[in-house]
């Protein structure tokens, strides 16, 4: 099997998509966030509170800080996986916007369904009668603004020639 892309490229995606995909995942938990009365930093004390406890530093703003970077490790995951599967099964890139819903509404069901709950099983239980609004805020994050994106991102990069790689 011979992949649709370079070397580089596959790197160069994987980056730009993290960017992107990240970029406009936190902004709109930011921004629900905020309707619901809360605030960006509290949003990233949250995402921290996954790996460090919330007390353990006296400056205010270095949870946050971890919150920020584990977004981000978060989303290159989330990229990079794609990008393996789209080098590796061409029939991905051929509708990439349906490849991108796919993708969104598998993350929201591992993100939702297993990863908070198993960290946090009070906070996020798996319950069959969920807030449909905070459902569909959830899905319209994953799928229109990470899983498209990120699909996008992969399928341009399938055109992207350089004039050495790796």
């Amino acid at each position: 099997m011979v992949s649709q892309y370079s070397g580089k490229a596959i790197v160069r995606a994987t980056i730009i998509a993290t960017v992107i995909a990240g970029t406009l995942d936190i902004l709109s938990a930011f921004a629900f966030d905020i309707m619901a009365n809360g605030t960006p930093l509290g949003v990233l004390r949250g995402v921290g509170s996954a790996i460090v406890d919330r007390e353990a530093f006296a400056n205010p703003l270095v949870l946050p800080a971890i919150g920020l970077g584990l977004h981000f490790a978060i989303m290159l995951v989330m990229a990079a996986v794609y990008m393996l599967a789209a080098s590796r099964v061409s029939m991905i890139n051929r509708l990439p916007v349906l490849s991108g819903i796919g993708y969104g509404v598998m993350l929201w069901g591992i993100m939702y369904w297993v990863v908070l709950p198993y960290r946090w099983p009070t906070l996020f239980p798996i319950d069959p009668r969920a807030d449909m609004k905070e459902v569909g805020e959830q899905l319209f994050s994953h799928v229109v603004l990470v899983g498209i994106p990120i699909a996008l991102v992969a399928k341009a990069a399938t055109r992207w020639r350089f004039t050495s790689d790796y």
